[in-house]
């Protein structure tokens, strides 16, 4: 029996949430499959994009963020760039920045 998993726009919605709580911001870049969508997170701290990390099945069991995409997110365009080239044989995924000191910490407790 497999277990339930929540929804790709709820867990969008819940962190979204949970990142403006603690003090900072999020935005959603690309909007995909509400239901089964994959989940590209751009990590930024002060509006510097430090790292783009995948929402990922884990074969053990459960699910972990893997650094995906470009080694120099932050510089002009090769963000845009490689959501633009993952949505073109992806188009359910979706693709959100979050802006905080702790980005992945918080997206990992609400994620995973």
């Amino acid at each position: 029996m497999t277990e339930p998993r929540p929804a790709t726009g709820l867990l969008v919605s819940a962190l979204i949430r949970r990142i403006e709580a603690e003090g900072g911001s999020a935005m959603v870049l690309a909007r995909g499959d509400a239901i089964a969508g994959a989940l590209l997170l751009l990590l930024a701290d002060r509006g510097v994009l430090s790292g783009i990390a995948e929402r990922m099945w884990r074969f053990d069991g459960g699910y972990g963020l893997d650094f995906v995409g470009p080694t120099d997110p932050d510089k002009p365009g090769v963000a845009a760039d490689y959501i633009a080239r993952r949505r073109k044989s992806d188009p359910d995924l979706w693709a959100v920045e979050i802006d905080h000191p702790e980005a992945e910490r918080i997206a990992g407790e609400v994620l995973l």
